[in-house]
């Protein structure tokens, strides 16, 4: 079937663990930052004392950080969600790139699919006129905002195209 089972922050740690832990991914600062916002921010999820344990520069980083995830595995959803807050603002970039982020199902594809073709449909059997096309334009001016950056730079290129035009 098309449909994914629900799938846990505990569970996308435990899918995401290996590949965090590879050589490579994580360097020292960045696992030190995510360390200590778990520990100085709110929500508290890291002790002073569990902080310390797992920025000992005496263990590997490869240990230290697999402890600190069989760590938060232990502790429970909403330390894992925490971590993965903490990820997501300490490394954006490895973030995207997670296993359990990557893993989507053919729906996934068929609904971006769809609404790209419904967008192409309505730009292109728009009425000309002026006052309908006007409401299009405020909703392609929003969607950006929705569907991110990279389309963005089309969208508002077809916008600046369409303003000019009488």
């Amino acid at each position: 079937m098309f449909c994914r089972k629900y799938q846990t922050y505990c569970d996308r740690l435990v899918q995401d663990t290996p590949f965090l832990t590879s050589n490579g991914r994580l360097n020292e600062q960045q696992v030190d930052k995510i360390i200590l916002q778990l520990n100085r921010f709110y929500p508290q999820i890291l002790t002073n004392k569990e902080a310390e344990k797992f920025r000992n520069p005496k263990t590997s980083l490869r240990i230290r950080l697999s402890d600190l995830l069989t760590h938060l595995q232990r502790k429970g959803e909403r330390d894992c969600q925490e971590f993965y807050r903490a990820l997501y603002i300490n490394a954006q970039h490895l973030y995207g790139s997670l296993p359990s982020r990557k893993a989507m199902s053919p729906m996934f594809f068929l609904a971006c699919f769809s609404v790209a073709a419904g967008l192409a449909f309505l730009i292109y059997y728009c009425s000309p006129d002026p006052r309908v096309f006007r409401g299009a334009r405020r909703v392609i001016g929003f969607s950006p905002i929705i569907i991110g950056k990279h389309v963005s730079h089309y969208l508002l290129a077809y916008l600046e195209k369409s303003f000019r035009e009488p």
